[in-house]
């Protein structure tokens, strides 16, 4: 009688994250509010700038489902976009992070020696200083933007996921499938690319998970502060700005952004968590 084949390291990760009812409630979770944020605006049609003071605070209604702010307009829809801006800041933040960490911890990892040290005495000086502090700086200096934000957040927590990729690349070098490798005349870039990389891709892709959360913890307390974001373009962290002087009044323009904010935060992280446990070739 014929043996079933054997799982691929990834089917068997996928039916591990499957078995996580946290982690499959926390990627659906996720899956509605990138809908609500890409999908909602094209159903949903109203102008995120359109101020009527005649209708300030006014609550929900047919024409305005979750109400308007202190300038008219409606809340929903700037949700909606908010939700697109701070997204996005989370998803193109940590790309510049994984492309600056796994540059520096393959390279630092792979090839040791002076590589090593002189990019490690680098990525230990930069965890030194506080990335916000860097945060706040760069984007005084050079002006407030999506993109600005992107970069400053990308360049400013790369450090963790570097040393974490070092770490999976000293060991895997050092596997005989490497070895095999050079041994066939394979040069040591190629070697690595082909050989090492693709082994720290479940590191990659749960730190990539947890930093999407960050990202958009940090971009939500920089335009909170006034440095991120700027109106009358909306993200969650800068309808929580607007939102403030009227918490007594108008509670409910800062429960909105604030609960979407904690929501999908908490949501990367429990599936973060579940790609940790599915990525566990020991079963942890």
């Amino acid at each position: 009688m014929p043996q079933p084949a054997a799982l691929s390291p990834a089917r068997r990760s996928a039916q591990k994250l499957r078995r996580n009812p946290s982690a499959v409630r926390s990627l659906a979770v996720l899956l509605l509010i990138v809908a609500f944020a890409l999908l909602g605006p094209l159903v949903y049609r109203s102008s995120p700038e359109a101020i009527d003071f005649s209708r300030q605070f006014a609550g929900p209604s047919w024409d305005h489902p979750l109400g308007t702010d202190e300038n008219g307009r409606d809340v929903l829809i700037r949700l909606m976009l908010g939700g697109r801006v701070s997204l996005a800041v989370g998803f193109f933040a940590v790309a510049v992070s994984l492309v600056f960490g796994v540059l520096i911890g393959g390279l630092s990892g792979f090839f040791r020696g002076w590589a090593d040290s002189v990019l490690m005495r680098f990525t230990d000086g930069m965890l030194a200083i506080p990335g916000f502090f860097i945060s706040l700086l760069a984007l005084t200096f050079f002006g407030a933007g999506l993109t600005q934000l992107v970069l400053v957040i990308g360049l400013t927590s790369w450090m963790g996921l570097a040393r974490l990729v070092r770490g999976e690349v000293l060991r895997e070098r050092e596997e005989l499938s490497v070895e095999a490798a050079r041994a066939l005349g394979a040069s040591e870039l190629r070697v690595l690319w082909r050989h090492v990389l693709p082994q720290v891709y479940p590191t990659m892709i749960v730190n990539a998970t947890i930093g999407i959360s960050f990202a958009i913890l940090t971009e939500s307390a920089l335009s909170f502060l006034g440095v991120g974001i700027q109106p009358p373009d909306a993200s969650w962290g800068n309808m929580l700005t607007g939102a403030q002087n009227y918490m007594y009044s108008s509670p409910w323009l800062a429960v909105y952004p604030g609960a979407l904010i904690l929501i999908t935060v908490v949501a990367f992280n429990l599936l973060g968590d579940g790609l940790r446990d599915a990525s566990d070739p020991q079963g942890r």
